[in-house]
């Protein structure tokens, strides 16, 4: 069984036991959370998809962690100028593992 979730902007295909990186969550490390807004679920029976979400559906996760990404360098210049800009960023995420998909 398989389940595709909405979360931070994005879909996720997520199957129990999945560990996956997210948007940052407003949670804890060893926290639960719930995902209500399913877009649709997988299940040897057939594909149930939601108009926009599976009513009744939802997808438990346990947070792992939170943590930020590698940095990456952002670089902006203007030719014939003499402007440039150089910054680094460093996006934050949250580590969840998928316990249990509710249909």
């Amino acid at each position: 069984m398989y389940a595709v979730i909405e979360t931070g902007g994005k879909q996720y295909q997520v199957n129990e036991g999945d560990v996956i990186f997210i948007e940052k969550l407003a949670a804890e490390a060893d926290e639960t959370v719930s995902f209500d807004k399913v877009v649709a679920i997988g299940a040897e029976s057939g594909l149930k998809i939601g108009a926009p979400y599976v009513e009744g559906a939802t997808v438990e996760a346990k947070v792992l962690k939170n943590g930020k990404a590698k940095k990456i360098t952002v670089f902006t210049y203007k030719p014939k100028k003499g402007e440039k800009k150089k910054q680094g960023h460093r996006q934050p995420y949250t580590q969840v593992k998928i316990e249990a998909i509710k249909a």
